[in-house]
């Protein structure tokens, strides 16, 4: 069975999107033990730098990561898939050993540390999203791409 970590900066405020992440991630049991972390957002004040800021978040981020882990960055300028493309690739990367960690930054993204050190960066849309739905958007599209994976009807 597939091993996926999320890590995601702060904590989903909007109850109906918490309740769509629980769905997904209980869907997503079926086809691969799911951990989700969240890590606390650095303070947004002024006089801190968003650079300083990302730095302070990419810190965190990397203690929960492992030196094996596939991980996976979620940013705007990464490379965009199709349904089947993502479960290409989720299909790939499941049969190493190697646990996929996908990463969510917070309202001001990801560091260039994180989008650098990341094996891959996948962004869901040029559209802009919310960090919040961004998150739901992610586990929605890989429990499709299981579902593609396994010749499921969830996926037309």
């Amino acid at each position: 069975m597939s091993k996926i970590k999320f890590i995601v900066v702060g904590n989903t405020r909007s109850s109906f999107l918490k309740q769509g992440e629980a769905f997904y991630l209980e869907r997503l049991q079926r086809y691969a033990s799911t951990e989700w972390v969240e890590v606390k957002p650095q303070k947004v004040t002024k006089g801190r730098s968003r650079e300083e800021i990302l730095r302070g978040e990419a810190r965190s981020i990397a203690k929960k990561c492992l030196p094996d882990d596939h991980v996976i960055a979620m940013d705007v300028k990464g490379r965009q898939y199709d349904s089947e493309g993502l479960a290409a690739l989720v299909e790939h990367l499941s049969q190493t050993q190697k646990r996929l960690c996908f990463i969510v930054g917070g309202p001001l993204g990801l560091s260039k540390e994180v989008l650098e050190s990341a094996s891959g960066i996948v962004s869901l849309s040029k559209m802009t999203l919310t960090h919040e739905m961004s998150r739901l958007v992610l586990l929605e599209q890989l429990y499709r791409a299981y579902t593609i994976i396994k010749g499921e009807k969830y996926h037309k």
